[in-house]
């Protein structure tokens, strides 16, 4: 449902006291005044600027900036009339107004009026959890994403040179940002080309990157990596391509389920974060990571509702990829906290099992130990890998990337004695090799060659030996059943 069918049925409910949680104030009032209008109610909005003031329909509007007045005012207005206060989040640390907007929400449970509490944290002290419903407004839809474009393009003095696949493509560039985001990116498309047509496409994109940015716990990545750059993992590869055209309305129809996401598990340096990528390459979708360390903050409940709002905008942005790299150190186990790590994880997990946007979690892992057994469950991801150290095949394939990537022809290096002489190594070790060997024909004014590989890889000591008590107990995992090689097709 949407967020003015669930408030014309909260307020058909009666229910007294409702929290809408948006940082659109204008686009919540507006919505607040249609519901109202079409069901003939009166409505008044408060802040502590201005006072009462008429919202909807014909009614007086009391004076008073004061809170306990306002609550008052509240309390002894007759009839049915909605009231909106705006920040009033504000003043909720008093224990006087918190107790007087209980009292007066208790009352009006026998009455036809309602309290309507705009704010952007939705946050509630404990005593009024209980006597509030929350309704969050979504960031807008690719529909009102076009409407707002559209009254961009109607503006004097703007030039609209759109095609009708331009103007669909333009809106959902945008996508992913709030109706004051939206027109401002595209005043600046008109701004810097005098003329709004399709060429302005990157242009959004390229300003919604920033906004993402903006958000701290989300960065937007390019997606420029194919398959071809992560060599191996052939049975994943496979479970991906299978998988690609799943996002489509043809599947849809077809009767498909969107693709959840997968877990990769496997140690440091295998591939998994360029795993990640390269989904995001594959499927030609957006790729945002999910940075759990900056969810925290330093006051209760704000952690939950930066991930709340993470979280929404991913699935504003969708179709996506989500990428949540190194899961367990943002979800690790411990009471160190105070219990903010349990209510994250809370907020994600049940995010991940409710969530009906087309948005597919990538989740990477080194310790799998660290992990709830919960998370990574069937329901929750579609699959879980293992990226276990690279077969022989494999080395030739990462090897061979590596060597394309840095511009040489790979039939200048002896690609099977370079393979030979890594065995053990993961992908990052062997990518070390073939730079250690850069270097050293660098500083020699020559090319570097399949001897300086070699001699690169002698020196290495990989994390199958230093590590090898680590890799034992995570391919003892693999043989329990807890999860698909991605190598093994």
């Amino acid at each position: 449902m949407s967020f003015d069918s669930d408030l014309d049925a909260a307020l058909r409910a009666r229910f007294s006291l409702i929290l809408a949680v948006t940082s659109e104030e204008e686009r919540v009032l507006a919505l607040i005044r249609a519901v109202c209008e079409r069901s003939n109610r009166p409505a008044l909005m408060w802040d502590a600027a201005d006072g009462f003031r008429v919202l909807a329909g014909r009614i007086g509007a009391p004076g008073g900036t004061d809170p306990m007045a306002a609550l008052q005012e509240i309390e002894k207005a007759e009839g049915n009339p909605v009231f909106v206060l705006r920040d009033f989040h504000e003043y909720l640390s008093n224990p006087l107004v918190k107790r007087k907007l209980r009292n007066v929400a208790q009352r009006l449970k026998t009455t036809s009026k309602s309290i309507i509490l705009t704010s952007p944290t939705g946050r509630l002290p404990d005593e009024l959890r209980d006597d509030a419903v929350r309704l969050d407004l979504a960031l807008p839809a690719a529909g009102e994403i076009e409407q707002i474009l559209a009254r961009v393009a109607a503006l004097p003095g703007v030039r609209a040179n759109l095609t009708p696949l331009g103007r669909e493509k333009l809106a959902q560039a945008a996508v992913g940002l709030s109706s004051a985001q939206a027109q401002r990116v595209f005043a600046r498309a008109v701004t810097a080309g005098g003329t709004l047509d399709d060429r302005h496409i990157d242009l959004v994109t390229d300003e919604k990157k920033q906004i993402i940015r903006e958000s701290n716990a989300l960065e937007y990545y390019a997606v420029t990596e194919t398959p071809d750059a992560v060599g191996g993992y052939g049975a994943l590869k496979q479970w991906l391509r299978l998988r690609e055209r799943a996002f489509t309305r043809e599947a849809r129809d077809y009767g498909l389920p969107t693709p959840r996401g997968v877990a990769l598990i496997g140690i440091p340096g295998t591939g998994k974060s360029l795993t990640a990528k390269m989904i995001g390459g594959l499927w030609r979708q957006p790729l945002l990571r999910l940075d759990i360390g900056a969810l925290y903050g330093s006051f209760l409940g704000q952690s939950e509702e930066r991930a709340r709002r993470a979280l929404e905008l991913a699935a504003a942005v969708a179709p996506c990829v989500l990428w949540i790299d190194e899961i367990e150190k943002g979800l690790a186990h411990g009471g160190a906290d105070a219990g903010t790590s349990a209510r994250v994880f809370g907020t994600i997990l049940t995010w991940m099992q409710e969530k009906s946007a087309p948005v597919f979690v990538v989740a990477t892992a080194n310790d799998v130990t660290r992990l709830p057994p919960e998370l990574i469950r069937r329901g929750r991801f579609d699959e879980v890998f293992f990226l276990d150290l690279p077969t022989r095949d494999e080395r030739l394939e990462i090897y061979a990337a590596h060597l394309t990537r840095r511009r040489r022809l790979t039939v200048d290096f002896d690609l099977e004695a370079m393979a030979g002489a890594s065995d053990g190594f993961v992908g990052a070790e062997i990518e070390q090799t073939v730079i250690e060997a850069m270097h050293v024909g660098f500083n020699e004014a020559r090319e570097f060659t399949t001897e300086d590989v070699l001699a690169a890889a002698k020196r290495t000591v990989p994390l199958s030996i230093s590590q090898r008590e680590r890799i034992d107990a995570l391919r003892s995992w693999l043989r329990e059943g807890r999860a698909k090689s991605a190598s093994d097709i």
